[in-house]
């Protein structure tokens, strides 16, 4: 699909759009004409500087809202804002993802998991997305074809996984790919023209990754602004078959 051949008025709504990919995908969206409209959250909007400034020059299209997709009822009343405003989404793409925070860092082994870090993982990086499934439903379920696209990451394939280590942020991003395969399925009967999928963005050089690019060799480490331009080749590619597939940043399919 092509949302610019396709579609001529679009209303996006990026997820988690305070820094790293979210803004990238933010400042892309805005620079092509038929994007009517960029809903955009934060979790901490007055934090969110970077994006409050895009307003300034944006101020008819972008729209920031503050949202923790951890809250279902931050989400609802998030959704009836959009709904206020729009009657329909053609894209959504949630960037929101926990690595690191704080104390909070991946496990090299066993003795390192507890039980709090493992449920923050699961709170972010799993439940919020499906959430945000649940409720964005209204919006999706439209004549035109429409993306629900949740960066996950290769480390969350099972059956791709060789080192170990790193459990609750591997096990979280499975379950993001289970949960969001299994709502795909869902929306195919109650919202047909809406694809949902997963994408492996790659290595981005965000604070997220930051701490773990020493080994990533200098061609494997992409911008923020080529990461948005290849996940936004695979979405515009994407064919009514893809919905509930799981996708690298050069579209190829990732296993499970």
């Amino acid at each position: 699909m092509s949302f610019n051949d396709e579609i001529n008025s679009v209303n996006a709504l990026i997820v988690g759009a305070s820094q790293g990919i979210g803004i990238g995908f933010v400042k892309r969206l805005l620079q092509d004409d038929k994007i009517a409209k960029v809903f955009a959250t934060s979790r901490q909007l007055e934090l969110a500087t970077d994006l409050i400034a895009l307003v300034d020059e944006h101020s008819e299209r972008l729209i920031c809202l503050e949202m923790d997709i951890t809250d279902e009822l931050q989400i609802v009343e998030t959704m009836q804002k959009i709904h206020n405003q729009v009657d329909k989404l053609h894209l959504v793409v949630n960037c929101v993802g926990l690595l690191h925070e704080d104390t909070l860092q991946p496990e090299k082994s066993l003795r390192q998991i507890n039980s709090e870090n493992l449920l923050r993982y699961f709170q972010i990086n799993s439940i919020g997305a499906v959430l945000l499934a649940k409720h964005l439903l209204p919006l999706l379920r439209h004549g035109e074809r429409s993306v629900f696209a949740s960066i996950s990451a290769k480390l969350g394939s099972i059956g791709d996984n060789k080192l170990g280590g790193w459990y609750g942020y591997r096990a979280s991003k499975a379950a993001l790919n289970m949960l969001m395969r299994t709502a795909a399925i869902e929306y195919k009967r109650s919202c047909p023209k809406a694809l949902i999928v997963t994408l492996h963005p790659g290595t981005t050089d965000t604070r997220l990754s930051r701490p773990f690019q020493k080994n990533v060799p200098a061609e494997k480490l992409f911008s923020v602004e080529r990461t948005v331009t290849q996940l936004l080749a695979v979405i515009e590619q994407l064919q009514e078959g893809d919905s509930g597939q799981f996708f690298s940043w050069d579209g190829s399919r990732l296993p499970w």
